[in-house]
């Protein structure tokens, strides 16, 4: 009787100490796995740079008794409407000219700020509102480093009657978002 419980007791040990063994290559076999993949690093995140590069100039005009609209376009021309004259007078006007630097194929959405009001140097001032992108919104940048992707965006000035806006240099700031895809 005593060798057959010595017998039932050493077949325990051994199915113990085989579940053991068993256990302890499954947990081997596992750190092994987890050891030999590689971590994935994660993706270089994109960046692109903006530069100001000319800034919006609606140029010389005269303002008739009732006022009107100057329209600058993304293509550098410019339209007046109601008593507004386009005048030369040796001022420029052109559209505001961004350069970005991008990665070739990076989507890049514009959003435009909200219109801002110029402040005139003897006093009055006149709404701007910011106008659409020579290349829209979104685009994709083409251009590889160093050089640049190039867009124009122009805006539409109203312009009030003489006494609500008189004679002189109205300035101001306005905000252009670019975010990258």
């Amino acid at each position: 009787m005593k060798a057959h419980t010595i017998y039932i007791l050493r077949r325990k040990v051994v199915r113990m100490t085989f579940s053991l063994l068993l256990f302890m290559l499954a947990n081997a076999a596992l750190y092994a796995q987890r050891k030999s993949v590689v971590p994935e690093k994660p993706p270089r995140p994109i960046t692109i740079y903006v530069n100001p590069a000319q800034g919006l100039s609606f140029g010389a005009f005269v303002q008739g008794g009732s006022g009107g609209t100057v329209i600058i376009y993304a293509n550098g021309s410019r339209s007046v409407t109601g008593s507004v004259i386009q005048a030369n007078l040796g001022f420029s006007f052109s559209p505001a000219i961004f350069e970005v630097d991008a990665e070739p194929g990076t989507l890049v959405t514009i959003v435009n700020g909200p219109d801002i009001s110029l402040t005139g140097s003897n006093g009055g001032s006149m709404n701007m509102h910011i106008g659409a992108s020579s290349l829209g919104s979104p685009f994709i940048a083409t251009a590889v480093s160093p050089s640049r992707t190039q867009l124009r965006i122009g805006g539409t000035l109203t312009v009030g009657s003489p006494l609500a806006n008189p004679p002189g240099n109205y300035n101001g700031t306005f905000s252009v978002t670019f975010i990258q895809q």
